[in-house]
């Protein structure tokens, strides 16, 4: 007597080899059959006849951990077909938290809250953390990843823009070690967000070696995407060589702006240079020519310096004002500048938190200046993060379908969608978000395996499962074999597709038939089940 018997299915494994046609049994939340003809007594069985069996995709870069404390059958993640998400991306992860910084941590997340929602942050270590989500059930498994903002707020100089003492790297060292003994897979930056922008190579270097400790990764959305990309991609390698750690996982790769686009050959090959070298070097990346982030980033650094009530503070100055605008305009910053390399009519706001701008979700600044009558896109910008206290994100188009593809196509790229789990009803219903949010995984499939052929369906489900188990070094997940959990997604390969546009995004992607998560059915017939199997992976030292 099985659990659960897939029959007539082609099976897809997850290694990049050809496709077979096969059963497969389940018992307990394991695979412990693959054969034709699986003749036995079941209390569940699919049939499979004309879909895909392929293990369940595994999001190489999530924040979904910020919608889970919302709602935790994170709708938009199980309909495209994922069982595994990793979290705690960017930067950003919900611990550890102190006491003494508890106000200044909860001012800084409260951004990515939906419209009239708050975290209840009821821990404080990391541990905590993840046991509270255990007690609370997910959907979807967790892989998590400590974020350098919680780390600089909780044991170093937070939002100052100033190296660390000798004790405050002490003291983030210990915050890092923590959060890995607790079962973080490794430690994430986001390089171009404040207070990590304040930081140099070398205090990210020595933050870092707290986790290559316990053999942790090193994941990281970059300090520039743009002009200095490729010195950035340098800086990245430099700190996963330098730091020990096990390996380094490049965030949602991209040559960002017109000027720009081509860099991601020479990208690519200091990837290439660096795993020749014997360093472990990947990536991700989602399908769309746009990325999307919160407003606020638009701002110099500076700008930033003491916190967000220190900054709308700022914005309330005239003279502060046009030393932004002055800044922005003539480059001055030493920062990623949107304004000028990717321009305000490709900067779209997705979703804000008051009445008065709501009208304008899913426009660019340049039409929302002449909808609002602001004399220019700069005082839609100030006024725009002033009255809405900084809590407005965007999307912005930056990409070219060269690099696009290119990045694609590489063995060193998995797949992230870089979002969080969104619903089309409920608390995550709001804004125009970006449309990966829904259907970056189906899109793999339609775009770039059915429609331009850049590579074999088993190439793209390899790079959706199998690849980043392995970079990510999971316990018998990640592939179809006998003995492995069973993290399964079936599909219609012939139907798959993503129906979320920037215009409409609260759209479910068509075609995923059945998500099974640790063995447990939670997508039947197209449709979620009311079901929590989701587990919290935890790292620990080989």
């Amino acid at each position: 007597m099985y659990d659960i018997i897939i029959k007539n299915g082609q099976i897809v494994d997850g290694t990049g080899e050809k496709s077979y046609f096969a059963d497969i049994a389940i018992t307990e939340g394991k695979i412990v059959k693959i054969s034709e003809n699986i003749e036995a007594e079941s209390n569940k069985i699919i049939d499979a006849q004309n879909l895909v069996v392929s293990p369940g995709f595994i999001d190489m870069h999530s924040h979904s951990d910020f919608s889970i404390v919302f709602d935790n059958r994170v709708q938009s993640v199980i309909t495209q077909g994922i069982t595994t998400s990793v979290v705690g991306m960017c930067g950003a992860s919900l611990a550890p938290i102190t006491d003494e910084k508890y106000d200044e941590f909860k001012r800084d997340v409260e951004i990515g809250s939906p419209p009239g929602a708050e975290y209840n942050l009821t821990w404080r270590t990391f541990a905590e953390y993840l046991n509270t989500m255990e007690k609370e059930k997910i959907a979807t498994n967790i892989v998590p990843f400590v974020g350098f903002t919680a780390i600089r707020i909780a044991g170093g100089p937070a939002y100052e823009n100033r190296e660390p003492t000798p004790e405050e790297i002490v003291k983030m060292q210990e915050f890092v070690e923590e959060s890995m003994l607790a079962g973080a897979f490794g430690f994430s930056t986001g390089l171009i967000y404040a207070p990590q922008v304040y930081a140099k190579t070398k205090e990210v270097i020595e933050v870092a070696k707290a986790a290559a400790k316990y053999d942790g990764l090193y994941f990281s959305h970059i300090r520039d995407e743009g002009p200095k990309l490729v010195e950035s991609v340098e800086e990245f390698i430099e700190i996963v060589e330098k730091s020990g750690c096990r390996g380094g996982q490049l965030a949602h790769h991209k040559a960002s702006g017109r000027p720009n686009w081509g860099k991601t050959i020479k990208t690519l090959e200091l990837i290439e240079e660096a795993n020749k070298r014997g360093l472990n070097i990947t990536g991700d990346q989602y399908p769309y020519n746009r990325s999307s982030t919160s407003l606020i980033t638009m701002l110099p650094p500076w700008v930033h310096e003491g916190g967000l009530d220190k900054l709308l503070e700022r914005l309330n100055s005239e003279d502060n004002r046009s030393k932004i605008k002055k800044n922005l305009i003539e480059e001055t910053e030493n920062a990623e500048n949107w304004m000028t390399t990717i321009g305000p009519e490709n900067i779209f706001i997705s979703s804000v938190k008051t009445d008065y701008w709501k009208d304008i979700e899913g426009k660019h600044l340049e039409e929302i200046t002449e909808i609002k009558g602001k004399k220019d896109v700069f005082e839609t910008l100030f006024d725009m993060i002033l009255e809405e206290k900084g809590e407005v994100w965007i999307t912005i188009r930056s990409m070219g379908e060269e690099d696009i593809h290119r990045v694609m196509k590489s063995k060193y790229t998995m797949i992230g969608c870089d979002g969080i789990g969104y619903a089309p009803s409920g608390i995550l219903s709001y804004g125009k978000p970006h449309p990966r949010n829904y259907g970056t995984f189906p899109r793999i499939i339609r775009k770039f395996v059915k429609e331009e052929g850049l590579f074999s369906l088993e190439e793209a489900i390899r790079k959706m499962s199998g690849a980043s188990a392995e970079k990510l070094q999971l316990e018998k997940r990640g592939l179809l074999k006998e003995g492995y959990w069973a993290d399964i997604t079936i599909f219609n390969e012939e139907k798959i597709y993503d129906v979320a546009t920037f215009e409409n995004p609260h759209q479910f992607s068509k075609g995923i038939e059945y998500v099974i998560v640790s063995g447990t059915i939670v997508l039947e017939d197209k449709k979620q089940l009311d079901r929590l199997p989701g587990q919290v992976l935890k790292w620990k030292k080989k």
